[in-house]
């Protein structure tokens, strides 16, 4: 590994801890080097608060001055709720700047590169792209598409079964793989249902890791507003719950729900919940990422609607069989191959006693 490489392997490993917490912003870190000595970090933590650029020069105050600096995104070149990072780099005498990924946006993309350069400073990109990419693919594909990215997470036995021909699910996995699960509730925007997992199941859909936790906006898909006023979703104000349904509801019934101050009813214009339609309106509340959790129904929908960005599957070492049993995508499904999207699998690991893979939509 060379020193452009483990400068930003460090800064990669900073911006890891943040992922989810910055949304809509993407998880950036920075890194100052001067003299082979470290003498600034920072990481992005909140959205409108300060960049990481900013905290690592904060950090490094005169020492930036001909110092390197290894940013795991393009420094921005705008005026947002915070000053552009460019310049802050230029002002600060930074000698060489070192970065890993371009920002996607196509309107801004190279500009802060431009600006550096313009003010002769030694520009290198692509540094560990791919490593710093996978940080980010969630507001990549947000700010290309302005949709949010989906994530389908499923708990399977062996031969992809969610639960017994009798309904009983719980629990097909082991405690370890459950707790990993609940990393991506904390690292996710919202997480989605269909209502007859909140009547089966009565969930809160909250994160619970050590030491608390980010608590994602909870989705259900309710076409005829079946949402009972008991569920956990409407009692517990813990996070927002957002209803989606159909054109023909009892009217009086959103009003109760309503009542909640965290919930909200959003009636669509058609008789069915549409998915596209969904994913348009929570591009527009910037949910840059979505999680999937229960429903093969629900789950079938976005499949058909080809809305899949990412799979996460934890495949217990169990047999359960059953043709009745339910498998993690059920409904309709899709009945001719050449129209099945092709996924490619990115990792695979043990968890607890469990296998967990993950699966990443090919693009084009």
């Amino acid at each position: 590994m060379d020193r452009d490489q483990h400068y930003m392997r460090m800064a990669i490993e900073m911006a890891k801890g943040t992922v989810g917490q910055t949304t809509p912003n993407p998880s950036v870190a920075a890194v100052i080097v001067k003299d082979n000595q470290v003498v600034g970090l920072g990481v992005h933590v909140k959205a409108g608060e300060p960049h990481a650029e900013v905290h690592a020069l904060k950090m490094a105050g005169e020492k930036a001055r001909g110092a390197d600096i290894y940013v795991t995104l393009e420094p921005c070149s705008h005026f947002g709720q915070t000053p552009p990072c460019a310049q802050a780099v230029i002002d600060a005498g930074i000698k060489r700047t070192i970065i890993a990924s371009h920002d996607p946006n196509p309107k801004v993309s190279g500009r802060g590169v431009e600006m550096m350069e313009a003010a002769g400073i030694e520009v290198k990109t692509a540094v560990l792209r791919d490593e710093a990419g996978q940080l980010n693919r969630a507001f990549f594909h947000f700010i290309q598409t302005k949709r949010p990215y989906v994530r389908l997470k499923s708990a399977i036995s062996m031969d992809g079964k969610i639960a017994t021909s009798t309904g009983e699910s719980q629990w097909i996995t082991g405690k370890e793989a459950r707790a990993d699960g609940h990393r991506y509730r904390h690292q996710s925007a919202a997480i989605l249902v269909g209502i007859n997992t909140v009547m089966m199941d009565n969930p809160k859909l909250t994160t619970r890791i050590d030491g608390g936790g980010k608590h994602p906006v909870r989705i259900v898909l309710d076409t005829h507003l079946r949402m009972p006023q008991s569920a956990q979703l409407v009692q517990d104000p813990t996070a927002p719950t957002w209803i989606f349904t159909g054109s023909e509801i009892d009217e009086a019934q959103k009003v109760a729900l309503e009542s909640h101050a965290h919930v909200q009813v959003f009636s669509l214009d058609t008789p069915e919940v549409d998915v596209e339609a969904v994913l348009k309106y929570l591009g527009e509340k910037k949910i840059t990422s979505l999680l999937i959790e229960g429903g093969a129904t629900v789950a079938d929908a976005f499949v058909r609607a080809g809305r899949v960005n990412e799979v996460i599957t934890y495949m217990a070492p169990k047999l359960i069989g059953g043709k009745e049993a339910l498998t993690s995508v059920a409904g309709e499904g899709i009945s001719q191959l050449k129209n099945v999207a092709q996924f490619e699998f990115v990792s695979s690991e043990r968890v607890g006693e469990d296998l967990k893979i993950i699966s990443v939509k090919r693009e084009g």
